[in-house]
């Protein structure tokens, strides 16, 4: 599997060339969408033609994950005559939260065949992806996928408060592509992201292949984070930025 970050940023930050989280996994011919955050649609292009996208998977809510699905929506719905549509697996809210952003019933369905998230697998095209929740919203999840040719899976944290809920979905020699919102730590009380710490802890227990880590917050060192992460993990560990490129 490729992978190839089109967007690493949190809600908000000062970072140059920044956006909203957004990761292509490309396995053979499929391509799969990781979350579209804000100003992540244009850089689609860069990697992939939307049309190729199989689909998306949005992990929950919060508009630096999903909101780019508006121009992705209107580019499939007025680029092309007929409309495209687009397969979509997200939290059941989805189509709601679209429509009432525009105040119009059926603005997502009309190109989003929309799915809701669950513990079932789902099959895209050559990839299988398993999906848990975890602590942020009320409905946030965290996926595995993996390749039907075999190999290490990738998982994809989203945004997550409790590093254990990742733990049921990592195999030995999986890539863990997680946030680090809170750099070197700590996490304020009561607030559901992770730290450098927690992400080390975790990944040294389960035994991962390497650490990918993304959605640092503003404000935090990127050198301090992946020491904080060193110290209790000795495998590999790097930041993904928009543009970054590996097999996974």
């Amino acid at each position: 599997m490729r992978l190839t970050v089109l967007g690493a940023g949190p809600a908000y930050t000062d970072r140059d060339d920044a956006a909203g989280a957004c990761y292509l996994v490309a396995d053979g011919s499929t391509r799969l969408l990781l979350d579209v955050g804000h100003g992540a649609f244009q850089r689609i292009f860069r990697a992939a033609r939307p049309t190729d996208v199989d689909a998306v998977y949005i992990s929950h809510l919060h508009p630096d994950h999903f909101i780019d699905l508006v121009p992705m929506r209107h580019y499939l719905r007025y680029e092309f005559d007929p409309p495209r549509r687009l397969r979509v697996i997200a939290p059941r809210d989805l189509a709601d939260r679209l429509d009432a952003l525009h105040a119009e019933p059926g603005f997502a369905a009309a190109v989003f065949d929309t799915e809701p998230l669950d513990g079932d697998v789902r099959h895209v095209g050559s990839l299988n992806l398993r999906a848990v929740p975890v602590a942020h919203t009320e409905d946030s999840y965290a996926v595995r996928v993996t390749s039907a040719r075999g190999g290490p899976g990738l998982v994809y944290s989203g945004d997550c408060g409790r590093a254990d809920d990742l733990r049921s979905l990592l195999e030995p020699r999986d890539a863990l592509l997680t946030e680090v919102s809170f750099g070197p730590g700590p996490v304020p009380e009561g607030v559901q992201h992770l730290d450098g710490r927690a992400v080390g802890r975790l990944a040294a227990s389960a035994g991962v292949g390497r650490v990918l880590l993304t959605h640092l917050q503003m404000g935090y060192d990127p050198d301090e984070t992946l020491a904080a992460v060193r110290a209790g993990f000795a495998g590999p560990v790097e930041f993904v930025w928009p543009g970054s490129e590996l097999d996974v």
